[in-house]
């Protein structure tokens, strides 16, 4: 019997890099578990257990909230997602690859006097 299954590792790593993986298999490949994932936001990489966080939780890893910085992901092929704050983010979901911050414009996010 021909296993049809969707592609998908077999077995639990220690750690796996979200953005090398996405770079090194096809598309469509689902990341495997793993006990902890590295995620590049803006230059840095975070190691964390969680599989999916917010987009708060994420802004937070680099010391950042979502009231002066937007959060966006990159996926694999170039396009570029928003995400919100309470938006959750699987790190095992195909494609996704790193996350950028950007500030807000001055008058976004802050009252003017």
């Amino acid at each position: 019997m021909k296993d049809t299954a969707p592609i998908d590792a077999p077995e639990e790593l220690d750690e796996l890099d979200i953005e090398v993986f996405t770079k090194e298999n096809p598309p469509e490949c689902r990341k495997p578990h793993a006990r902890f994932y590295i995620i590049r936001v803006d230059r840095e990489k975070k190691r964390v257990p969680q599989d999916s966080l917010t987009g708060s939780e994420i802004l937070a890893l680099v010391n950042k909230i979502p009231s002066s910085h937007k959060l966006f992901q990159k996926i694999r092929g170039g396009e570029v997602l928003v995400v919100e704050p309470n938006e959750a983010i699987s790190f095992r979901k195909p494609g996704v690859e790193r996350f950028q911050t950007i500030p807000k414009d001055t008058t976004e996010g802050s009252s003017v006097d």
